[in-house]
């Protein structure tokens, strides 16, 4: 081969060599059709696509402008109580964790402990919306771990209180704008409530078993724990209370519920559909007269929602849950709320957190909350009138002037767990003493004898 021929075949191999490695090759998101999938992982109650979740991370996916990322939403179908162990389960490895995790403020310390949370304080001092007030500072601290790093993006929150009927509550000749001042006053109107509105009608309905595991530990025991002006742990010794006058006189509330047959059949209410049964069916089906549940049910209620019931804000009433024997502050609420997080094994983390930022601006948060039935987290979202026209709102959020958390520490879902089991054992039976002396027992396992105290 000539010499001259031979350079030009030089030349031609090394651009098609350039060319292939660089020119042919491309990164998703180049243009060249490829995609990242960012997947997001939540829990699905049961209502599959009509699930406001899901409707509400498809329409957001559909405007999402970046279109080399395909949003994919990766349900996990179960109980209350089986997410979190799935969840976790799957954060641990690099083949089964998603992009973006839904959390649950009280897991969420617990997560970033394990190391399965990505801190993301380096991300929002870059991102306006965090540092320019449209969050409500108080809601940062549900998704700030006892680290002191930020592990989540919270959107939504909560409060507690009752639900009742009012239709229920004046063929019982009680007051349809009924405020109680005390257990007594619950208890009261729930015996009155049995004697006058006939068998078919639930007087009283709380979450009481393991199977709908955070809510039974949080709106049913959290809510009579701390109404009687006792803590789940002391925040001056760093100490779990693992034995109180309180605790007991919350058993006994949950013991006289029981025994009195003010409640559901032991069937309906110690499965894991016990909430969804008492708040898409037996009350809208007028077979509840009073709920301990949260602000959010009555997302249920819309027409998108899992239990259309158009006559809801006329028949139902939320009063405040008073506190034992009515000392101060008068009424007792637990706020909670769930947050985006990226888990520390996903492989897209950029993509994720620029869909976060996304996904949480005002206007898709607050669709996302009008959607639910929650109370929103962002300040500029509080004051739109779309979201303060909604019924309930202002109650719910009024509502959290007296509201107190769970104790950020990452033992807490440990002590949850034996929570449920003791509630659940007195609910079927164990007396309230036996079952806090099992409790006390466990809680001390868990966390250790020099981190317990008694009161």
């Amino acid at each position: 081969m000539p010499i001259s021929q031979r350079k030009l075949y030089l030349v031609v191999t090394v651009f098609l060599c350039v060319f292939l490695l660089f020119g042919c090759s491309s990164k998703p998101g180049d243009g060249d059709g490829a995609k990242k999938t960012i997947t997001i992982t939540y829990r699905d109650d049961g209502t599959g696509e009509k699930g406001t979740l899901y409707k509400w991370i498809t329409d957001v996916a559909a405007r999402y402008p970046d279109k080399n990322v395909e949003i994919k939403p990766a349900p996990i179908q179960a109980s209350e109580g089986d997410y979190f162990a799935k969840v976790a389960l799957a954060l641990k490895s690099k083949d089964t964790a998603p992009d973006i995790v839904t959390e649950d403020t009280f897991i969420l310390n617990s997560d970033a402990s394990a190391g399965y949370l990505e801190p993301l304080d380096d991300k929002l001092k870059d991102w306006e919306d965090w540092t320019n007030g449209s969050f409500i500072e108080a809601m940062k601290k549900g998704v700030t771990a006892s680290d002191g790093k930020v592990y989540g993006v919270p959107y939504n929150t909560d409060s507690r209180g009752l639900w009742y009927n009012k239709e229920i509550f004046k063929q019982a000749g009680l007051p349809e704008d009924w405020q109680p001042k005390s257990w007594d006053d619950v208890l009261n109107a729930a015996r009155t409530i049995k004697q006058q509105a006939g068998e078919d009608i639930v007087p009283i309905w709380m979450n009481l078993g393991k199977a709908t595991g955070e809510a039974t530990s949080m709106q049913t025991y959290e809510m009579l724990l701390y109404g009687t002006g006792e803590r789940l742990y002391d925040d001056a010794s760093g100490k779990w209370i693992a034995r109180s006058q309180g605790i007991l006189d919350a058993l006994k509330f949950i013991e006289t519920v029981n025994k009195e047959k003010l409640g559901p059949p032991l069937s309906k209410v110690l499965n894991g559909q016990a909430g969804n049964t008492s708040s898409r069916e037996y009350l809208p089906q007028g077979k509840l007269a009073i709920s301990l549940d949260g602000s959010w049910i009555t997302g249920n209620y819309f027409d998108t929602g899992a239990s259309p019931w158009p006559e809801y804000k006329d028949v139902l009433g939320f009063a405040p849950m008073p506190t034992s024997k009515g000392q101060e502050p008068g009424s007792i609420t637990l706020a909670g709320g769930w947050a985006l997080s990226i888990p520390s094994n996903s492989q897209n983390k950029d993509e994720a957190w620029n869909f976060i930022k996304f996904a949480l601006n005002k206007e898709n948060t607050q669709k996302l909350v009008i959607a639910s039935g929650n109370i929103t987290v962002r300040a500029d979202v509080a004051k739109d009138p779309e979201y303060t026209k909604m019924p309930f709102n202002e109650l719910a959020t009024e509502y959290l002037q007296n509201a107190e958390f769970r104790p950020a520490q990452d033992k807490y879902p440990e002590v949850s767990t034996q929570i449920q089991t003791m509630v659940e054992s007195v609910t079927t039976g164990t007396s309230p003493e036996d079952a806090l002396n099992k409790y006390t027992q466990d809680v001390t396992r868990i966390v250790g004898e020099d981190h317990v105290m008694e009161k």
